[in-house]
């Protein structure tokens, strides 16, 4: 496993450029706009890892800011941490049979979402290309939120 990114949502996306950038001094690795989406994802990572955030090899924050407007509460615009797992099948596997909700199961083979015991959203993403559609995931629903 390895970690990858830790997601804040964002209100106000030039103030947290300000805040995470010009004040912090985090820089700017890459930005992915989603009009379909309505939002939009910047990846920033500490200064000197630049290169190694861009090949994945060094953790970055991802914020998000979607541009409809949401007054973020309870906490809810920290997003989640996320890691690079070898099998995400096996991994969900693992954590379903210890009693462990999956929320969003990998039915993509990529991508899957369980919770900790504190209600932290924790983003498995499959290393490497993803893996062929797998029953049980591929049938599952989501459960809850994440």
């Amino acid at each position: 496993m390895k970690y990858l990114h830790t997601m804040v949502r964002v209100r106000d996306l030039d103030a947290s450029l300000a805040f995470y950038c010009d004040h912090l001094g985090l820089k700017e690795i890459s930005r992915n706009e989603s009009p379909q989406g309505r939002f939009t994802l910047i990846f920033l990572c500490a200064p000197g890892d630049e290169e190694q955030a861009r090949a994945g090899r060094a953790p970055t924050v991802e914020l998000t800011y979607n541009w409809d407007t949401e007054d973020y509460q309870g906490g809810r615009n920290f997003g989640h941490l996320a890691y690079a797992v070898d099998d995400i099948y096996a991994l969900c596997a693992r954590l379903q049979g210890a009693g462990v909700t999956i929320n969003r199961p990998p039915r993509d083979g990529r991508m899957a979402f369980v919770r900790s015991p504190d209600g932290i959203s924790i983003e498995l993403l499959q290393a490497g290309p993803a893996l062929p559609p797998a029953e049980p995931w591929l049938s599952m629903g989501n459960t809850g939120v994440w």
